[in-house]
């Protein structure tokens, strides 16, 4: 199969090039793993996620009840940090998942994820595995339903849509996270291989390339144990963040906890 893209939308991110890659059989879950299903892990284990031992986690800030006390990130002002904001409290204090059952999981760390995987029999799938699997059997497409570009007219997934970050109009039916089952399956019968939630995979984040400015970065990932995310998020859009394309990914430290980032899990067959 092939992976990666020869039109990388955002080079530095290491989309490219395409690489022939051979992979044995697996299974890959439906939707990203839910907030029940979260809450069964917790209940039959008493695990403590990496946020809860923390004690904080990042918000979008629009999400935030304003008596909260927060704080911000430099060059990213719209998330911010929400004491006591984790996996059961998505929005700080005072908020549950009782209404978002059917909602991915977030604010999971990379360990929280291998550690739900694990339980259940599983991993988590490698980048070439997401890939593979996004494609729903396409071939060369950019999305997973092909290469049409969502708009107000089209919204096959869970995107941000208007002015970032101040104004979602929300036609996609979405102001944030939409139910890990939603919108149209692609070819695979997989829902929402692109936006809604960000998505670890097994493999460390590093970009291909000979240059010295990826090869830093590259230095840098691996000292940070960076790891790859794919499928963008209900933050995504195209003028600033174009990365709900299936070649697209993300590093991050292994220990970043956000309200976007969930999973789902792979299974050896």
């Amino acid at each position: 199969m092939l992976v990666g893209t020869d039109r990388p939308y955002l080079p530095a991110d290491g989309e490219g090039p395409v690489r022939k890659l051979r992979l044995k059989p697996f299974l890959l879950a439906r939707a990203a793993v839910s907030n029940s299903q979260f809450a069964d892990f917790i209940a039959a284990t008493n695990y403590i996620t990496e946020a809860e031992q923390l004690g904080w986690s990042y918000v979008f800030y629009q999400h935030v009840d304003p008596k909260v006390a927060t704080s911000g990130v430099v060059g990213a002002e719209w998330w911010r940090r929400v004491e006591g904001a984790c996996w059961h409290a998505p929005f700080g204090p005072g908020s549950d998942v009782e209404a978002l059952k059917d909602h991915p999981v977030v604010h999971i760390s990379w360990q929280d994820a291998v550690q739900f995987a694990a339980w259940v029999g599983g991993r988590l799938p490698s980048e070439a595995e997401w890939e593979h699997a996004a494609k729903g059997g396409l071939s060369g497409a950019i999305y997973p339903w092909g290469d049409r570009h969502p708009d107000d007219d089209f919204t096959p997934c869970n995107i941000w849509q208007g002015r970032f970050p101040e104004f979602d109009s929300g036609f996609d039916g979405y102001k944030g996270l939409a139910p890990s089952a939603s919108f149209e399956p692609n070819g695979f019968g997989l829902y929402n291989m692109a936006g809604n939630c960000w998505e670890w995979t097994a493999d460390v984040f590093r970009v291909r390339s000979l240059r010295k400015t990826s090869q830093s970065l590259n230095a840098m990932a691996r000292q940070e144990s960076r790891r790859v995310l794919k499928g963008g998020s209900f933050l995504c859009h195209a003028s600033y963040c174009h990365r709900y394309r299936i070649a697209a990914r993300m590093g991050s430290t292994g220990d970043s906890t956000t309200g976007h980032i969930g999973f789902r899990v792979a299974f050896d067959i």
